[in-house]
């Protein structure tokens, strides 16, 4: 079937070449004088005529319908009206006699114009070198030692060149927030002048009118340490678009890199293989920008603002108590600390990675007395065996089914080298005994090295004698440098003299080997033999 443009150079065609009539065109084309004169005045058809059709009982309605659909801009999303709604309101509410089908078409046509009325277009943005960054938290999962985890990871894009910093952590807290902050900006090697966050818990206490907000005081001191502003988004939907860069970039990064579901020993491995996707990510290009975004980020790193001095201190103070297990609890974890320490009040410097413990009680100075890595559990216990060796010395017998052994167990820092030492010194001295020996060996850990105390509890096993004190002589022993070769000036005789020579000429003395035989008692069996024959045995003690 021929589209009306080609009907209509036909019939052009036709009355110019054949100089045919309006009349025979349209009996020719089979259509009526008027569409063949309007052909002949113009090679484009008319647009077709829509017809107007009036609504009488509909139309009545009309503004009623689209108050109802504007003011559900407002209500939930589950609770807005349908067109089944909208037609059942204007027959049950106004008495109006009209088919849903008719109702239907007229919402569908109001929400088009009120969409049409509200969209906002996005407005490119120009940002300089140097001048600005985005910061957000994205969720994502991982197997961490075999353990199925959810994990938070921050993320600092720098908004010119595009290059970003992303580090796992096992939640939002605050000393995750503020850590992440120093270490972009250590990678970076900067800081940009300007950083745009939404309403993060961390850096914000409270919403104010406008752009106000009542902010966090560590936040405001992190700021005012590395010396840039801050902007913060509008809450909601709406402040997601104001800071679209980060937005997108996590997505990216957590596609591009954490497809499939990783998996690693611990944080810090996962950490690691995140700092990797970092690195491969500046060999991209964002849209069609002709440099790669690590091209970009050396241009803008002479931009930024320089580190200070000192990293900032991201660790929250905390005051603890140490429970009667020699335990503080905190954000719902266990963490050993000296025995002797039960029951006393410490201060804890809590971190995003770490946990340290001082001793602060009052007359002492301030000393660190246990550090732990930040757990990535709740309700999960993080006992060090050496914290309690002091009260095992006492109760030997606590020592086999303690959880501490457990943990060091599985953690490799208990080893075959003490099981042995153990099982010997057990069966030579018995169980109580046999443990405190070993517990003994396990105190020298603090001022010996482990590999010597390992090498010395072996050597004292090899010679069964399952003493600390022995361990401890063989792990110095360990310690000592290997003792020089016994060598001598070579030769006999008047050769002596000739090595002396040749030595003193090349300025170095060249010692030979000296073989020197083994002791024997040989010569006092000869006196002693002789004793029998008058010689006066005074004399042979005496001599």
């Amino acid at each position: 079937m021929r589209s009306r443009v080609e009907m209509f150079e036909s019939i052009r065609k036709e009355h110019r070449d054949e100089g045919l009539s309006v009349r025979a065109l349209a009996k020719r084309h089979r259509v009526h004088r008027r569409t063949v004169e309007q052909a002949l005045a113009n090679a484009t058809p008319p647009a077709r005529k829509v017809p107007v059709r009036e609504s009488p009982v509909l139309g009545a309605h009309r503004e009623q319908v689209r108050a109802w659909l504007v003011a559900d801009l407002e209500a939930p999303r589950k609770q807005r009206h349908t067109a089944r709604r909208v037609w059942q309101r204007l027959t049950l509410e106004y008495g109006a006699q009209l088919a849903e089908s008719t109702v239907r078409a007229l919402v569908a046509q109001l929400k088009e114009e009120i969409a049409a009325s509200t969209r906002l277009v996005p407005i490119g943005q120009e940002h300089p070198e140097g001048a600005e960054a985005e910061v957000d938290f994205g969720e994502f999962w991982a197997w961490i030692d075999g353990v199925y985890l959810k994990l938070w990871m921050f993320a600092l894009r720098l908004s010119h060149s595009g290059r970003a910093v992303h580090i796992a952590y096992a939640n939002q807290a605050q000393e995750s927030f503020l850590d992440g902050h120093v270490h972009a900006f250590t990678v970076l090697g900067g800081v940009p002048g300007r950083i745009r966050y939404d309403n993060l818990k961390p850096a914000v206490i409270k919403v104010l009118l406008g752009r106000d907000r009542l902010e966090n005081v560590r936040f405001i001191t992190l700021r005012s340490h590395y010396f840039y502003d801050s902007f913060f988004c509008e809450p909601g939907i709406g402040g997601a678009h104001e800071k679209g860069g980060i937005e997108g970039e996590i997505g990216r990064f957590r596609r591009r890199h954490l497809v499939p579901v990783p998996r690693a020993g611990s944080l810090a491995e996962l950490n690691a293989q995140l700092a990797a996707g970092d690195l491969l990510d500046q060999q991209r290009h964002i849209a069609a920008r002709t440099e790669t975004v690590g091209a970009a980020a050396a241009r803008e790193v002479v931009s930024l603002r320089a580190l200070p001095a000192e990293a900032f201190d991201v660790s929250t103070q905390l005051a603890c108590h140490v429970d009667a297990k020699a335990r503080i609890c905190v954000r719902q974890s266990y963490y050993s600390v000296p025995a002797h320490l039960a029951g006393a009040r410490v201060s804890v410097a809590l971190g995003a990675r770490s946990f340290t413990v001082r001793d602060a009680r009052p007359g002492r100075p301030a000393v660190i007395v246990a550090e732990h890595l930040r757990s990535l559990h709740k309700n999960t216990q993080d006992l060090v065996l050496d914290h309690y060796l002091e009260i095992l010395t006492r109760r030997p017998g606590a020592f086999a089914g303690a959880t501490a052994l457990a943990q060091a167990r599985t953690a490799g820092l208990f080893t075959a080298e003490h099981e042995a030492f153990w099982t010997a010194a057990r069966r030579t001295h018995g169980d109580s005994a046999g443990t405190r020996a070993l517990i003994g060996v396990l105190l020298l850990h603090r001022t010996l090295p482990r590999e010597a105390v390992l090498a010395g509890m072996t050597a004292a096993v090899g010679l069964d004698r399952l003493d600390a004190d022995l361990v401890a002589i063989e792990a110095r022993r360990h310690l000592e440098p290997p003792a020089l070769p016994d060598r001598t000036l070579g030769g006999v005789g008047d050769d002596v003299g000739d090595d002396v020579g040749d030595v003193a000429e090349a300025g170095v003395i060249v010692l030979a080997e000296y073989e020197r035989p083994a002791p024997t008692l040989h010569g006092y069996d000869q006196l002693l033999a002789t004793t029998g024959s008058g010689v006066d045995s005074t004399a042979v003690r005496a001599g």
